[in-house]
């Protein structure tokens, strides 16, 4: 009894401190200033409880949209997955690739070689196919972003629908203005819901989702905007996280059908998708995000208060999205250089593409040229090729070589 006691009053007193006035609240404001009454709310942070539930009803519509209409449709508009052969079973190497790595360094695979007895290159081949029997296949990236690519849409529309007659949409700093007395209107309120909802669902299904070569930037892409719009929503921060959000659904709205075309082997309308997105994205991101958001958030709102922990803390947030925003925008414009000097879009440097293609194509082409020269050997020993028309050019080659096959 004596230990909860202590652990409750540690907890409270935590409470008490993460909650105090002066971290969340501008210099001269209270909590007492933010009482509700029944013609005026305020955002509460207990709110914020409701969008895990709302994230895993997400994730069941999820589910649900990507059997019942991702899938049959990428049949009907012609996305194969590629068929990729399956490794023969071993006990010994499937312990390694499940408890150790999954790309065994070169003493490893001679170990494994010799414990196998196989060539190592055999050992090489077998777990560069059983990695890629974990790979996702096409038809699963193609639903991914047919979800991806609704949700968008929904909520850009939404947030457009929202703001549109809202001041701060068009004057600034209207942002600022009463703040932090403003109260939290309906449309605001769910709009926040579905957009903090639908990240939640993302961190979800991150284990399951496709994973790329930004997967780590993409793991701080979404704790930094959970964090974001869960502190603007405490801090009633409402307008200008509003502003971040519609900023951020404008270029998806075109990077999910990019990627739906390029499943497809639709190469012209997906070289012209890419493009349209790369300059929605840049001029969002790298132009009217640092003017409407930054410069907003670092200058116009000390037109109304003086600095306090709050201001700090949403202004990190905020920048770490733009250091995000300048590393895709590095990526997005090699892609463009590549596309203007060779005429076609290069492949996505984020995808984790099959590694055994070219590999798989090498042997192909080592084998054939094998193939080849033993027969063109054995075209030549046989006494095919001869000199002048007249007898073989070397009947010893032709003895030897039945000698070889006795033996």
């Amino acid at each position: 009894a004596a230990d909860s006691i202590s652990r409750s009053r540690m907890a409270r007193s935590l409470y008490e401190w993460l909650w105090q006035h002066e971290f969340w609240l501008p210099p001269g404001i209270t909590w007492e200033d933010m009482q509700e009454s029944e013609d005026t709310h305020y955002p509460q942070p207990r709110d914020l409880l409701l969008s895990i539930p709302f994230a895993l009803i997400l994730v069941v519509i999820r589910c649900a949209f990507e059997r019942a209409i991702a899938l049959p449709l990428s049949t009907k508009l012609g996305v194969r997955d590629k068929q990729r052969p399956k490794v023969q079973p071993n006990p010994i190497l499937e312990t390694f690739y499940s408890t150790c790595r999954k790309n065994p360094e070169e003493g490893e695979l001679l170990s494994l070689a010799k414990q196998c007895d196989l060539p190592a290159r055999k050992v090489e081949k077998w777990f560069r196919r059983r990695r890629n029997m974990d790979r996702p296949s096409l038809s699963k990236k193609f639903s991914e972003a047919c979800w991806r690519f609704t949700f968008y849409i929904i909520s850009f529309f939404t947030g457009l629908t929202v703001l549109y007659n809202k001041p701060w949409l068009w004057d600034h700093r209207e942002c600022w203005t009463g703040y932090p007395q403003q109260p939290l209107q309906p449309s605001l309120f769910w709009y926040y819901m579905l957009e903090l909802s639908f990240y939640w669902s993302l961190v979800f299904t991150l284990p399951f989702d496709v994973k790329r070569k930004d997967f780590k930037e993409q793991i701080v892409h979404h704790a930094a905007t959970i964090f974001l719009i869960s502190f603007s929503y405490c801090a009633n921060y409402i307008r200008i996280g509003t502003l971040v959000m519609v900023i951020h659904d404008a270029s998806d709205c075109f990077l999910e059908p990019t990627k739906i075309f390029n499943y497809m082997k639709w190469k012209k309308t997906c070289d012209s998708l890419f493009m349209i997105f790369s300059a929605v994205f840049l001029i969002s991101r790298l132009v009217i995000y640092p003017y409407t958001v930054l410069y907003n958030t670092y200058y116009y709102s000390m037109e109304i208060f003086q600095p306090f922990f709050g201001y700090y803390f949403v202004n990190v947030l905020l920048m770490i999205l733009q250091l995000l925003h300048v590393f895709w925008s590095c990526l997005i414009i090699h892609m463009v250089y590549k596309f203007i000097l060779q005429g076609t879009m290069e492949k996505d440097m984020r995808s984790d593409t099959e590694e055994s293609d070219k590999d798989e194509e090498r042997d192909k082409i080592r084998e054939k040229e094998k193939n080849g020269t033993m027969y063109f050997s054995n075209v030549t020993s046989n006494g095919y090729i001869q000199r002048n028309g007249s007898e073989p050019v070397d009947n010893r080659a032709h003895l030897a070589n039945n000698h070889a096959k006795e033996r």
